[in-house]
C-alpha cells in the first residue's frame, strides 16, 4: 500500500529540472516582450518627430506665402559663420530691408516665432518647452535661377523655388542623408540625423504684361 502511494505522488509531483525549465521559458519569453514594447516606444517617439516635422514645414510655408512680397527676406543668414538655421544653439535672422516697414517686421516675425517652435515652444511641461524634436534645427533656401515669366516673356523675381527644411536627431542609426544639408555635421553620427523637407514655389504678386 505505502509503495503504490508513493508511485502516485511521483506521477503528480514535479522535479527542481522541470520547475527550473519552465521559469527560464517564461523569463525568455518576459524579455522578449519586454524588447518588443520599446521598439515599440522607440517608433512611436520617431513617428511624433517626423509628424512635428512636417508641421513646422507647412507652419513656414503659410508664413512665406502670406508675406510674398517680401518672400526671400526668409531665406536667412544668421550672424556669424556656418550653415544658416534656426532652432538648437542658433542665432535670430537678420532684419528684413526689401519691403514696407510693416513687411519687414512680419518677416523677422515670423523668423523668431518659427525659431521658438523649432525649441518646442508649443507645448511646455514642468517649465520647459517640450513641444519639438530632439535638437530641432530649421533651414530656408532661396534658388532664383528657375524663375516664372510673365506674359511679355520677362522673368518675375521673386517666383523660384523654396526650399524649407528641418532636421533633428533620430534614436538609432538609419543611413546618412547626402542631398539634404540642413543641419549637417552638427548631430555627431550623420546616420542619427533626421530631415524633412517642403519645396514650393510662391506665385507672381503682381499682375505682369
Amino acid at each position: 500500500m505505502t509503495a503504490a502511494l508513493h508511485r502516485v505522488l511521483r506521477q503528480h509531483g514535479f522535479s527542481m529540472i522541470e520547475v527550473l525549465i519552465a521559469l527560464f521559458i517564461l523569463l525568455v519569453g518576459l524579455l522578449g516582450l519586454a524588447g518588443l514594447m520599446v521598439q515599440s516606444q522607440r517608433s512611436e517617439f520617431e513617428s511624433y518627430q517626423r509628424v512635428q516635422a512636417l508641421v513646422l514645414l507647412k507652419d513656414m510655408m503659410a508664413r512665406i506665402n502670406a508675406n510674398r512680397n517680401v518672400a526671400s527676406c526668409y531665406a536667412f543668414t544668421p550672424f556669424g559663420a556656418g550653415t544658416p538655421y534656426l532652432g538648437t544653439g542658433s542665432t535670430l535672422a537678420q532684419p528684413c530691408t526689401l519691403g514696407t516697414a510693416v513687411q519687414n517686421a512680419r518677416a523677422v516675425a515670423d523668423m523668431n516665432e518659427w525659431n521658438a517652435l523649432l525649441l518646442g515652444a508649443a507645448e511646455t511641461a514642468g517649465g520647459s518647452s517640450t513641444g519639438a524634436m530632439v535638437g530641432a534645427r530649421g533651414c530656408v533656401s532661396y534658388d532664383g535661377n528657375d524663375l516664372l515669366l510673365a506674359n511679355n516673356g520677362t522673368k518675375i523675381l521673386g517666383t523660384g523655388v523654396y526650399t524649407v527644411s528641418v532636421a533633428w536627431q533620430g534614436l538609432g542609426e538609419t543611413y546618412a542623408n547626402t542631398s539634404l544639408l540642413c543641419g549637417q555635421g552638427l548631430y555627431g553620427d550623420e546616420t542619427r540625423r533626421r530631415v524633412a523637407s517642403l519645396t514650393f514655389r510662391i506665385g507672381s504678386v503682381s499682375n505682369n504684361n
